[in-house]
């Protein structure tokens, strides 16, 4: 790699990792508010918050990495281009196609970089989100039952706390459990704490009583007790057993799924989607790449526009992207839309090299340029000053 190479891969390079912190950043913020309810409503705090939000971050990167590819070719080619650096390359004999190499080596950096997290880091992140998710739900107890706050836990079972004590100590404890059709339990009772045993997890409440009220009597049966154990197994055990998803599968997972995966058994189609989705996403920033610099690497001088050549880019970059996700979303019940898929950005690919082998410079047809033309002039005549007497 020569000196030139160098500076055009670092510049590439450092565009790239600029685009990609910001966009992430701000798409990061976005999703992070979404999920502020932990630090509230479940009492994490904010470590935890930090934490499970940030598991998100591999997700987004996989997505905007591609799009921050495009955008920090297409400024460094504008600065090449604003310098006449394009137009010295090329009169010292650097082909379009030549130019082409250091881009082509930063886009090989991307895609690496694109592939370990579409097969690994993605999925582990979601995957660690949703075990996590899980442990906060499975101590219910002690994060969701915020002090003076009706806390309901299932469609049925409300329960609050007046205050927390040192100790993990629970004081003015009130439960109304309406799940059993048949009768509906109300307990108060003075203290509280959490218990865990072999047996499962229970509320073991101290000093209180209980009302009965049963289907089709008149009065409630009413007991006191000194100790009592109310089982919240239930709640406890949503964090051991943890069913994975589609977007929680890594690569070879999704290769070969296992016959009795009861995931795999109700939804194959999503597998064969998430599979070839996984596999195209280091080949999407190659197909960027090559369509961006399809578009802007031909030599032009600093009087001939490059507006509309950025915007055929950008359109041309945003169609693929959406065509294929659209063939992603058909994948999941018809197997073709994903070899149309494939050749939409095969095709994509060797359109752009073809474009750049043959040095093509992208213009805007003359008819479309005499229309803007005359479209300007109106709109001067309408907004123009009046002629001075």
């Amino acid at each position: 790699m020569g000196s030139i190479d160098r500076y055009i891969f670092r510049t590439t390079l450092a565009s790239f990792a600029l685009v990609l912190v910001s966009l992430t950043g701000v798409i990061w913020i976005t999703q992070a508010l979404r999920g502020i309810d932990l630090m509230t409503s479940q009492g994490q705090t904010i470590l935890t918050f930090l934490g499970i939000t940030s598991l998100v971050i591999p997700a987004l990167v996989l997505i905007i990495s591609p799009i921050a590819l495009m955008i920090a070719i297409s400024h460094t080619l504008n600065k090449l281009a604003t310098d006449s650096e394009i137009i010295v390359m090329n009169a010292a004999g650097f082909s379009p196609f030549r130019l082409f190499y250091p881009f082509f080596y930063a886009t090989c950096v991307v895609a690496l970089l694109v592939a370990f997290i579409a097969a690994y880091l993605a999925p582990d992140g979601m995957r660690r989100i949703k075990q996590w998710d899980a442990e906060i739900t499975a101590d219910v107890l002690t994060n969701i039952l915020q002090p003076g706050r009706f806390a309901q836990l299932d469609k049925n079972l409300t329960i609050r706390i007046r205050e927390r004590l040192p100790g993990g100590i629970l004081a003015g404890i009130f439960i109304d459990d309406r799940r059993d059709p048949n009768e509906r339990v109300s307990i108060v009772a003075e203290h509280g704490e959490v218990v865990r045993n072999d047996t499962g997890s229970f509320l073991v409440l101290e000093t209180g009583n209980l009302q009965r009220f049963e289907a089709g009597k008149r009065d409630p049966a009413l007991v006191a007790f000194g100790r009592y154990g109310f089982d919240m197994s239930k709640f406890s055990g949503q964090g051991r057993d943890v069913t994975l998803g589609i977007r929680e599968r890594y690569l070879w997972e999704l290769f070969s799924p296992s016959e009795d995966d009861p995931v795999y058994k109700q939804i194959p189609g999503q597998f064969r989607s998430a599979l070839h989705d996984s596999i195209l996403a280091p080949i999407y920033p190659f197909a960027f790449a090559v369509l961006t610099f399809a578009f802007l690497g031909a030599p032009r001088t600093t009087r001939q526009s490059r507006n509309f050549s950025i915007s055929s880019s950008i359109l041309a970059v945003f169609g693929l992207r959406m065509a294929g996700f659209a063939c992603s979303v058909m994948a999941v019940k018809s197997p073709g839309a994903v070899l149309v898929q494939y050749a939409m950005v095969m095709s994509a690919i060797g359109v752009g090299l073809w474009m750049i082998v043959g040095g093509l410079v992208v213009e805007p047809p003359p008819g479309l340029m005499e229309a803007i033309n005359r479209s300007n002039a109106r709109i001067a005549r309408l907004f123009g000053r009046p002629a001075a007497a």
